[in-house]
């Protein structure tokens, strides 16, 4: 299956899904600040079940701050997709 999608400008990371809201990544960028996202939030579950819930506060500013990034290195606009060509 071969993607018919042009490729995304210099500097971006991620491009708008094309089914649904959001964007996903298209860059080894984009994939390395998704995986160190996952890492740390796991890092903080653990620590959360480990040595108390008031760990899981700190999810909220790390996902607030990954959501900011993908939204400003996505290549195109956050909106609602069909799939239509965009």
């Amino acid at each position: 299956m071969s993607s018919s999608r042009p490729p995304i400008r210099p500097g971006y990371w991620f491009r708008p899904k094309r089914f649904g809201w959001g964007a996903t990544p298209a860059s080894w960028q984009g994939w390395v600040a998704t995986v160190v996202m996952v890492v740390l939030a796991a890092l903080l579950g653990n620590a959360a079940e480990h040595r108390g819930p008031v760990w899981l506060v700190l999810l909220f500013p790390l996902l607030a701050g990954f959501i900011w990034l993908v939204w400003v290195k996505t290549d195109g606009d956050w909106s609602w997709r069909w799939g239509g060509r965009d």
